[in-house]
């Protein structure tokens, strides 16, 4: 007769491997693994814009648990692993990534308030994106400045820095959606935080931009240097436009706000082209990395990098044109809502299989390390 194990045996053989799995899915999560919300909620948002609500309401469910998943992980990775997080932050590639963190759920507060009309969940997600941005902003940088050793601009510099700033205009624009739609006591207050980041977040970019460029210019770049996050370069400006289409927008109900409108419809303009002027380059340089250099094109975490800044000029397009009256625009943010949509779709097909690999081989080397 063949003896049964124990059913206390049973449960902490089970405790035991939902340890490893969670140990070997959070030790090297990569800070900018937010980046997968952050994909998710603008693809919904602009599907929301143009008028898809089967696929909207899919997609807003389907990033509330993205964002749990990742959260679930992260802490266990700061109770598991924090020396290792603690070295991420520090790191000058690694740790701009965990900005999408603030970007993430300012994102998912957006689709709070405007598919569920939920603006209290809204607004604590704004609390919380507000809070993570103010430690990480300062946080981060002091990290960085007060470094004795310190990377080369080649070594370090990368377009995962970027997401400084798609993070403060990712808080900005969900102020301006809270006043909006809320229309909260503090109007007046939310508003001049929405317009203050909303400049701040530009002049991040010039000052990251202008290094990013050199980088670019004068420095030996090879097909492995052009990771996914060198999108955000488009895609910074994106969200920016978007804020500024709302700060529009919210102009009719606020004095203050319309006094400002030339400068406002002038810098929405100025951050918009911005953004398309990065289009042809960044796809010339794809082109140039796997079609002439033939570097193989494998699933990695950041190519969420890559679906966000698609997905991000389609919405602020829309909003841009419908915003400023510029109806010619339109088709423009309808072409690439479907782009963006087959990168998520594409994207997401990677990520599923390498996983799934993952899973079968029961190995942390099988499950995919993603990149900065």
């Amino acid at each position: 007769m063949v003896e049964q194990p124990f059913p206390g045996k049973r449960v902490r053989g089970i405790e035991k491997g939902l340890v490893r799995l969670l140990d070997t899915a959070a030790k090297d999560l990569a800070p900018a693994y937010f980046a997968l919300v952050m994909a998710t909620g603008i693809v919904s948002l602009a599907a929301q814009a143009i008028g898809i609500p089967l696929l909207t309401r899919s997609l807003f469910w389907l990033n509330g648990l993205f964002y749990g998943v990742l959260w679930c992980l992260t802490l266990w990775r700061i109770m598991r692993f924090g020396r290792r997080l603690g070295v991420d932050i520090k790191d000058y590639q690694r740790g701009p990534g965990f900005f999408s963190v603030v970007a993430g759920s300012a994102i998912l507060g957006s689709q709070f308030v405007l598919l569920a009309n939920e603006e209290i969940t809204g607004m604590l997600l704004w609390g919380l994106a507000m809070a993570l941005w103010l430690i990480l902003n300062y946080g981060i940088f002091t990290a960085f400045t007060i470094q004795k050793h310190k990377p080369s601009l080649d070594g370090g510099i990368t377009g995962t820095w970027l997401l400084a700033v798609v993070a403060t205009q990712s808080v900005a624009v969900l102020a301006a959606l809270l006043d909006a739609h809320w229309n909260p006591m503090h109007s007046l207050e939310f508003n001049f935080i929405a317009l203050s980041l909303w400049l701040w977040g530009g002049m991040l970019y010039i000052w990251i931009m202008v290094l990013i460029f050199y980088r670019f210019n004068f420095f030996p770049f090879a097909a492995e240097d052009l990771i996914p996050p060198y999108w955000i370069n488009m895609g910074a400006m994106a969200i920016s436009t978007l804020a500024g289409s709302l700060l529009i927008v919210n102009a009719a109900k606020a004095p203050y706000l319309h006094s400002l409108l030339p400068f406002l419809k002038g810098f929405t303009v100025f951050y918009w082209v911005t953004g398309s002027w990065w289009i042809p380059l960044l796809v010339t340089l794809e082109i140039w990395r796997h079609g002439i250099k033939r570097l193989p094109i494998r699933y990695d975490p950041l190519y969420w990098s890559v679906v966000f800044p698609l997905g991000m000029y389609s919405l602020c397009t829309i909003h841009m044109a419908q915003s400023m009256d510029l109806s010619f625009l339109l088709p423009l943010g309808y072409a690439f809502f479907y782009l963006a949509l087959l990168a998520w779709a594409i994207t997401l097909a990677g990520m599923i299989h390498h996983l799934g690999l993952g899973l079968r081989a029961g190995t942390e080397n099988r499950i995919p390390h993603p990149l900065p």
